[in-house]
């Protein structure tokens, strides 16, 4: 009975692991794919240059007249359609180009870290979230305030669909506002702030999967955000559900 419980316990310590090693390995991966072809390029060797070919009997008048007349002749230019508007963010945010602040919180286990030149608010939750009916499970509620309303989103069930330790929402004790827009992440605590060197980070190359991702922090073992795509992408997630969140 014991080692059942012992293992109840240790089932969400092990899917938060293994969720952060998919991360690491999500933003790693291309990383070193290119290093290692990198490392594995050879130099092309020069072709050997070709025997001089004989020289070509003359050709008739007629003849030479009639090839500058097409060589004159300008050829058409044909447009190439312009390639269609892709909705993948950039793969380097445009504050990663010099050093930054960050701040690290944590939610089930799962240590984030977002830009500070991006974070609106730190929020208590000092009262319940007034649900909205009929909402997806990644979806907290309102919380009321002087100014306006913020919308809260339960992080682990927005990027840990599937892996979410039970009764991870009772944990929640702040929300961190998304730059200036009307969303925020429920968090469990939220800790210091570094500085942090754009080298540091494993910057990810593509963005197909988990756009929200921009990269990890190996040194803190931590997943960054992309501010401005996690709220883009809750933005057309409550477009697509019709959330009557006003």
């Amino acid at each position: 009975m014991a080692d059942k419980k012992l293992a109840n316990l240790a089932a969400p310590e092990a899917a938060i692991a293994s969720y952060l090693d998919e991360l690491l390995h999500t933003a790693t991966s291309t990383a070193e794919q290119e290093d290692v072809v990198e490392v594995r390029a050879e130099p092309v060797q020069p072709a050997p240059a070709p025997a001089p070919a004989p020289a070509p009997a003359p050709a008739p008048v007629a003849a030479v007249v009639r090839e500058e007349v097409v060589a004159a002749t300008p050829a058409p230019v044909v447009e190439k359609p312009a390639p269609p508007a892709s909705d993948e963010p950039p793969t380097r945010p445009d504050w990663s180009g010099q050093p930054f602040e960050c701040l690290i919180f944590t939610v089930a286990g799962l240590q984030l870290a977002v830009p500070l030149v991006l974070l609106g608010a730190i929020h208590r939750i000092e009262e319940e979230i007034r649900p909205i009916p009929g909402s997806p499970r990644w979806y907290m509620g309102i919380r009321p305030g002087s100014d306006h309303n913020l919308r809260v989103v339960d992080t682990a069930e927005w990027i840990m669909a599937g892996r979410v330790p039970p009764n991870a929402r009772e944990n929640y004790r702040f929300v961190i506002r998304l730059d200036d827009s009307d969303w925020g992440l429920a968090c469990d605590n939220v800790a210091q702030s570094f500085t942090l060197d754009p080298e540091q980070v494993r910057w990810r190359t593509a963005r197909s999967q988990r756009p929200w991702l921009a990269g990890t922090v190996i040194d803190h073992m931590c997943a960054l955000i992309d501010v401005r795509t996690m709220a883009n992408l809750l933005v057309r997630a409550e477009r697509e559900h019709h959330l009557d969140l006003s």
